[in-house]
């Protein structure tokens, strides 16, 4: 484990695994993109589909901030909408006076871009991969006064305990912890939304990921109301569109809740599966982060430059990893999906990691 200043050099921070599918229009298998596949679900669909005879009217955020307050069981000055948990980023970094930021990586670069772009020097915490990417406490600066780790964590799919995470916490620190994939563990077991005994907490979550709403940009922040109060007067006018509100209060509720925990499992098995079928290719220099707990994997394989560039042209994209601090040209992410998709895409990956004369061929 180590630390380091940076201006975020050598580090493309603004890039992200929608461009692995949209580099250059090719019709491509999507593993690069951590949004849960077929979402929205019809009903999510038809509830927003539903709020669209209100557009005339400026958005009313009140009922859906109440219901994600209920949702996590805290009183609604706890609780900011945000336009993807991405804004949120940006708001603690222009609104929060802090003097020594550390962001914990690898993970989401998002939260470090936002501090550089409001002036901020970013001091990086880097975990090792031969410490399975975990968190020892200790490592992050006593001085820090604003923290920012991922759980579980982007890309290395690594679930932190809870009680190591606040251990981080201290008077007059802000800790700020991305949980936008744990509506993707089962029992969302070492989450801290909801918490109110951790000084300086804040909570992000997402709910772009597990029912496919990037392109509407909903989330949201929990913390302390002072917080709440001085992220809400950093934002603009009117930030959430009425749609979003609509579809946050649909995915904060029972029903909602309920599917989410289903597709938890599902995710699950099928990461499972998954992580095996790569364990077949041990032989061949692939390994993977374990135990990942999140709705993908992190991969070690050799020359992955030119297996991505195989595997595209096989009708693959995964999410290169040398973008992400602490990670090097030799990683992978890959987005779970259904086993049938798995199935093929591990065909395809056999043939990129030893590829004959003509790739397609050994796929007929």
């Amino acid at each position: 484990m180590g630390t380091e200043e940076t201006g975020g050099a050598g580090h493309d921070l603004r890039h992200h695994g929608d461009a692995e599918v949209r580099d250059d229009g090719a019709a491509l298998v999507d593993l690069a993109v951590n949004v849960r596949a077929d979402t929205p679900p019809p009903w999510l669909r038809e509830e927003i589909a539903g709020s669209l005879s209100a557009l005339a009217a400026y958005p009313d955020g009140r009922a859906a901030r109440a219901a994600v307050a209920a949702r996590h069981g805290l009183p609604v000055e706890r609780v900011l909408l945000t336009a993807g948990a991405a804004e949120a980023f940006v708001l603690l970094a222009r609104a929060l006076k802090v003097r020594q930021p550390v962001v914990v990586h690898p993970q989401f670069t998002e939260p470090e871009a936002a501090l550089r772009d409001a002036g901020h020097t970013v001091e990086r915490v880097l975990l090792r991969a031969e410490d399975g990417f975990r968190l020892g406490p200790a490592a992050v600066p006593e001085a820090a006064d604003l923290v920012v780790i991922g759980n579980p964590t982007n890309p290395t799919s690594v679930l932190h305990p809870a009680e190591s995470i606040v251990r981080l916490a201290r008077p007059g620190r802000t800790l700020v912890v991305d949980e936008a994939f744990m509506d993707a563990v089962p029992g969302e077991r070492e989450a801290l939304a909801g918490r109110t005994d951790v000084p300086g907490l804040v909570v992000l979550r997402s709910l772009t990921k597990t029912w496919g709403l990037a392109g509407l940009r909903i989330g949201y922040a929990l913390a302390a109301p002072d917080v709440i109060a001085e992220l809400e007067r950093a934002q603009p006018l009117w930030p959430v569109s009425t749609p979003a509100l609509a579809a946050a209060r649909a995915c904060v509720a029972p029903r909602a809740l309920a599917e989410a925990g289903h597709a938890a499992y599902r995710i699950a098995a099928d990461r499972a599966h998954l992580v095996s079928g790569l364990a077949a290719f041990a032989a061949r220099g692939v390994r993977v982060v374990e135990p990942a707990e999140g709705p993908f994997v992190l991969v070690e394989i050799p020359d992955a430059s030119g297996v991505r560039r195989r595997l595209r042209d096989l009708g693959y994209a995964v999410r290169r990893g040398d973008t992400f601090p602490g990670l090097g040209a030799e990683w992978v992410r890959i987005a779970v999906r259904d086993r049938g998709t798995v199935n093929r895409f591990l065909k395809a990956l056999s043939a990129a990691l030893d590829p004959p004369a003509h790739p397609r061929d050994s796929l007929d």
